[in-house]
C-alpha cells in the first residue's frame, strides 16, 4: 500500500494494493491455556473471577483479530499496520483449556482505509465463535504522534 493524498488533499490516507482481493483468507490454531478463561480477564472481580473456566470471549475476539491482521500483513507497506475498530460475533459455545480454537478468516470488502473480514472459529467440537470483524489501516507514526498528543493533554491536566 503507498500513502496518497486523501479527499481534501490534507491528510496522507493509505491506498489498498491490488493484491489484497476478496476471497483470500487465512487460519490460525491456537492451544487455549487456562490463563485466557473467563476469570483470568479481571481477577480483582469477584462476579468474573468465580465463573467457569472457559476460554474467554474477549481472547477470542482477539484471537480472530490476530488472524486477520496476519491475512493483511502481507499487504501492507513498512510502515503501516492497522487496527481494529469494528467487532460484531457472536459467542456460540464454551471452550476448556487444552482444546485448540482454529480461526478462519476470509477478506470481504475495502471501503477506503476499512478492511472488513468474516470470521469463525471452532475448538475441534464445536463452533464456538463467528461474525465480521473491520480493521482500519493506518501509517503508524501518525498514528503513535496521535496516541502521544492524546497522552500529553492528560499529563496537563494531572
Amino acid at each position: 500500500m503507498a500513502a496518497g493524498r486523501g479527499l481534501k488533499g490534507l491528510e496522507k490516507v493509505v491506498m489498498m494494493k491490488p493484491s489484497l482481493k476478496p476471497g483470500l483468507t487465512h487460519r490460525l490454531s491456537y492451544t487455549v491455556p487456562e490463563s485466557k478463561t473467563v476469570p483470568y480477564n479481571y481477577p480483582e472481580s469477584r462476579v468474573i473471577a468465580a465463573m467457569p473456566k472457559v476460554f474467554a470471549t474477549g481472547f477470542m475476539i482477539i484471537l480472530m483479530e490476530w488472524v486477520c491482521t496476519e491475512l493483511l500483513a502481507g499487504h501492507l507497506d513498512p510502515g503501516e499496520g492497522s487496527v481494529g475498530v469494528r467487532v460484531d460475533v457472536s459467542h456460540l459455545a464454551a471452550t476448556p483449556p487444552g482444546l485448540t480454537v482454529t480461526v478462519d478468516a476470509e477478506y470481504v470488502e475495502v471501503v477506503g482505509q476499512r478492511v472488513a473480514f468474516k470470521v469463525s472459529a471452532h475448538d475441534g467440537v464445536d463452533l464456538i465463535g463467528e461474525g465480521r470483524h473491520e480493521r482500519f489501516v493506518v501509517l503508524w507514526d501518525k498514528f503513535n504522534a496521535r496516541v502521544a498528543a492524546k497522552a500529553a493533554k492528560i499529563a496537563q491536566v494531572a
